[in-house]
């Protein structure tokens, strides 16, 4: 399948415990809306349709009536689980998804973007820095799904292990800076002090 028919979709992940935040990531004010509010937002500049993966008690922000909210089908079995939720929601309306969790608020639609353009023929387009995989940064085919439910079944529940039995491309960082300079696309917040740091970097400090 060539780049030129790849239709594209959206997965945010927002359904982790936050714990080391000390309250819920998604309702993160940030400016004049809410964390998950912006990152859906900026999603929206580059793919269609896109599903928010949530947990079962999570109350969600008000969102755009075209963002389609779904119930992780697991309970509390991490990102994969999501990655499976996500991807199978999708699999009727796009053959991709960009894959992102919900504290990415310097998501660039150029590096989105240029991970779709990467797909070409393989399952999975992944940053790497050579020894991290930014799994929660990449495109996957909805078709993973199935791969990723065989892992979760297998009690296999690191993202990584679907990267590594998947026709998946690893483009290291560097060929992203053309897009993202300092690669703030992949700067996630697990700290108040992360958020603090990017409020101020984004002058809401």
């Amino acid at each position: 399948m060539t780049q030129s028919t790849t239709r594209v979709g959206g997965v945010v992940l927002c359904g982790g415990h936050s714990t080391r935040m000390g309250r819920p990531k998604f309702s993160l004010p940030f400016g004049d809306e809410f964390l998950l509010q912006r990152v859906c937002r900026i999603l929206s500049e580059v793919v269609a349709p896109i599903v928010v993966v949530a947990a079962a008690d999570q109350q969600l922000p008000v969102l755009p009536s075209e963002v389609l909210i779904v119930r992780d089908e697991y309970d509390s079995l991490g990102p994969l689980a999501g990655i499976a939720t996500g991807l199978n929601a999708l699999r009727d309306d796009v053959d991709a998804a960009f894959v992102t969790s919900c504290d990415a608020p310097l998501l660039r639609p150029q590096f989105i973007q240029r991970l779709i353009e990467s797909l070409g023929d393989h399952d999975v387009a992944a940053p790497t820095d050579g020894q991290y995989d930014h799994v929660l940064a990449a495109v996957y085919r909805t078709s993973q799904a199935d791969a990723a439910r065989r892992l979760l079944a297998e009690e296999r529940r690191r993202p990584l292990f679907l990267l590594d039995e998947s026709n998946s491309l690893r483009i290291h960082v560097d060929e992203l800076r053309s897009v993202d300079p300092k690669l703030d696309s992949l700067r996630n917040m697990n700290t108040p002090e992360d958020y603090e740091e990017v409020l101020r970097m984004t002058g809401l400090r």
